[in-house]
């Protein structure tokens, strides 16, 4: 984990209301692992006072300039403007200073049986999964599905292909890919590929549904959750969920950013899971 103080490279639009920022951040690459996050704050700003979490898109280095400086690492979030802090964000540009802390949270487990991968997210739940479908290329098959409710929220398509990932898509509206939700894809897919494993990321509804789905496939499933946090090291408890076994009588909680943001289906609480407001685009930030 660091904690710096740096600066913007990019900050552009990618889709109406989505913004990709790569950051100045030495050392990262070899720190970052799919499915960690990072806390993010504007030097010369107090709104938002807090430091936001965002999920890692990529890491990498640009290459060397013309006058032979060398490569810049950087450290690549992909955000929407829900908020607040996402609109500060998105009116910042190359030069502009930030905060950065990280990488943080426990990310996902590649080392799980099977060769056949299925990664499912919806809307900026794609966000963690394209570092992690970078790793799973090397030695497995991979498939992305990708939902949103218009085809503006379906994102970063061509960086997944570029990959080889398999990529499939649905709109609710239809306007993109085929009409319905993506967890009806995930349906037909496991019926398929019976013996796949399942990373997802997305709102609560969405992850409620493929944990049902999965469940039935006995198909093994990590899913990736996003909270409001404040402080992102597991000191201030504002990111805790529902474990396994909670009761009232007996509560069992646990804390996003320090024991997740990744978990093992198993590890979690789905009792009117899907009824909860969505992690990943319920951070109004």
């Amino acid at each position: 984990m660091k904690d710096f103080k740096t600066i913007i490279l990019t900050n552009h639009e990618i889709s109406p209301g989505y913004f990709r920022m790569k950051i100045l951040a030495p050392g990262i690459s070899a720190l970052a692992r799919p499915g960690h996050f990072v806390m993010l704050r504007v030097q010369d700003s107090s709104t938002p006072l807090l430091r936001r979490p965002f999920g890692i898109f990529d890491v990498g280095f640009l290459p060397p300039d013309c006058q032979g400086q060398p490569p810049k690492e950087y450290v690549e979030i992909l955000y929407k403007v829900v908020g607040g802090g996402t609109s500060v964000l998105s009116g910042l540009h190359s030069g502009d200073r930030v905060e950065v802390l990280g990488p943080l949270g426990r990310g996902f487990d590649l080392d799980c049986p099977g060769t056949e991968k299925i990664l499912v997210g919806g809307g900026v739940g794609l966000v963690p999964l394209y570092l992690l479908a970078r790793e799973l290329t090397r030695s497995n098959k991979v498939r992305a599905l990708m939902g949103g409710r218009r085809r503006d929220d379906i994102i970063a398509i061509t960086e997944f292909e570029r990959l080889g990932v398999e990529t499939y898509v649905s709109t609710e509206d239809g306007s993109l890919g085929e009409e319905g939700l993506i967890t009806a894809v995930l349906e037909r897919k496991l019926k398929k590929y019976p013996k796949s494993v399942v990373y997802a990321c997305g709102p609560m509804p969405m992850l409620d549904a493929v944990q049902r789905i999965c469940a039935d496939h006995n198909a093994a499933l990590q899913v990736s959750l996003e909270a409001l946090m404040a402080c992102g090291v597991g000191a201030c408890l504002g990111c805790v969920v529902k474990g396994a076994g909670h009761t009232e009588e007996s509560p069992h909680y646990l804390c996003t950013c320090k024991e997740g943001p990744v978990f093992y289906a198993e590890q979690l609480d789905w009792n009117k899971a899907g009824q909860e407001p969505g992690f990943c685009e319920g951070c109004k930030s």
